[in-house]
């Protein structure tokens, strides 16, 4: 992971200050969206690059301790290991950047992983996941459970209240009451962008959570109707370069929700190289959130090293 965000002093008139132009927002995420993908081995590699930055993910009702195993042993073995092979690529160590379930898992992905030999991190969602509408004193025990569990990364939500009636001083100290129960830690801050009713808000939401020590800011819980879409996307890393122009510290992103496709991938990681460069292009600092994205891409690498489309038993695991 990247270094940690020490955050800030919350800085109101920044806050105050922030401006969106709407339109401008729509017309570079048309832009994104309507960019011709790479071809051949070029996307091959692209492809590997996602799998790499990719938060493989479980937050279901039916979560069980054998579907947790079955997901850590994906993260380990992401891409078929004849796959790898064909393309040179099985000794690079490529595997998933984490694995992120609900706190009550953690203990079986630890376990699992340890099992495996792997030192991939475990990710638990916090802080009243989904909805961030529990007492703060819950959330916050939370955070301090699924740390004893093992876990060492934490994604937490903030409370969507704060933000839509504006009490950005009440959002910093919760965040930065998080930030501390998280200890070392790397905390990724979930805005739910579908559920704070405008750009501005979205982009003051983020400043509030890199203030308040936020290692990465992420956009959805996956819960909610509206996701990861590229114009919230847009607005969030512009917010995360202004916050780094003015600081010099690099804050991460993380899209979640609704990415299942392939091509979503290499269009998600062009946005990024454009808007915030190379650097940016690690998983210390981008994360795609995702369950099912991993099936797609392993599909398309099966297309590009046999050139046929694989049948379902070819590709069990996906």
């Amino acid at each position: 992971m990247s270094a940690r965000n020490p955050g800030m002093e919350l800085d109101l008139a920044w806050v105050s200050r922030v401006r969106v132009n709407h339109q401008g927002v729509l017309r570079r995420a048309q832009q994104v969206q309507t960019r011709r993908a790479v071809k051949k081995e070029w996307q091959a590699a692209w492809l590997l690059k996602a799998v790499t930055c990719i938060d493989l993910t479980t937050l279901s009702g039916d979560d069980t301790p054998s579907n947790v195993q079955r997901l850590c042993f994906k993260a380990k073995h992401p891409i078929r290991d004849d796959l790898m092979e064909s393309m040179g690529m099985q000794d690079k160590g490529i595997t998933s950047a984490a694995v992120c379930v609900y706190p009550s898992r953690v203990c079986d992905a630890v376990k699992a992983l340890q099992a495996a030999k792997c030192n991939i991190p475990v990710a638990s969602v916090a802080t009243g996941f989904p909805a961030g509408q529990t007492p703060l004193k819950t959330r916050l025990e939370e955070v301090r459970m699924a740390l004893e569990d093992g876990a060492s990364e934490i994604d937490i939500v903030i409370n969507r209240t704060l933000a839509l009636t504006a009490q950005w001083e009440a959002l910093y100290d919760e965040i930065r009451q998080f930030r501390e129960a998280c200890g070392e830690a790397h905390m990724k801050t979930i805005l739910a962008v579908g559920e704070l009713g405008s750009f501005s808000n979205i982009y003051k939401a983020s400043l509030v959570a890199m203030m308040a020590g936020s290692d990465f800011i992420k956009t959805s819980t996956g819960k909610e109707g509206v996701n990861a879409t590229f114009p919230v996307a847009i607005v969030m890393v512009r917010a995360i370069r202004e916050y780094f122009w003015k600081t010099g510290v690099k804050v991460g992103f993380k899209p979640a929700g609704g990415i299942r496709s392939a091509k979503d991938s290499l269009l998600w990681l062009s946005l990024i190289k454009e808007e915030l460069g190379e650097e940016w292009l690690s998983p210390a600092l981008f994360r795609l959130g995702a369950s099912s994205l991993l099936s797609d891409i392993e599909r398309q690498i099966f297309h590009y090293v046999t050139g046929r489309y694989a049948a379902y038993h070819e590709l069990p695991m996906a």
